[in-house]
């Protein structure tokens, strides 16, 4: 799919099974946050609006205001952590990497690198919007 060039409401059409939307108080932020700590890719980012891929995955990022109408805004919080109580896994990115790239792109390491017992090496990165972004690995 060209994500450069599909229209909303195509766009809207092609979603399909589980999607993921975050509300962020800055797109542009948070794009640069994504790119630089794990390598994401935007496409058509606007100041309310970024479509963002993940390997072959894709979410969106909102900003509040696009919300105006939305019944979610008033429950968002004045301060982070927005997004207590989730993490958004990602299986394919390295944590040591990631966690080297996380303060100087806006994030907070929660938790260095660490071997679980699930079988997976992993790190915690915070966003300044207090979203829990997981880069994990499989212990070697």
């Amino acid at each position: 799919m060209n994500y450069d060039d599909i229209t909303p409401e195509d766009f809207g059409a092609s979603l399909r099974g589980l999607g993921l939307n975050l509300l962020v108080r800055d797109v542009a932020r948070q794009v640069s946050f994504l790119e630089q700590v794990f390598g994401m890719k935007a496409f058509q980012p606007t100041a309310d609006f970024a479509i963002m891929t993940y390997g072959n995955q894709v979410f969106q990022l909102h900003s509040d205001g696009t919300y105006h109408s939305n019944p979610l805004l008033g429950l968002l919080p004045e301060s982070p952590p927005r997004g207590g109580g989730i993490e958004i896994r990602l299986y394919d990115s390295d944590p040591e990497a990631s966690c080297g790239k996380a303060e100087t792109a806006g994030g907070t390491v929660l938790q260095a690198p660490t071997d679980k017992p699930h079988g997976l090496r992993e790190a915690y990165i915070l966003c300044e919007n207090g979203y829990a972004w997981v880069p994990s690995r499989p212990l070697t």
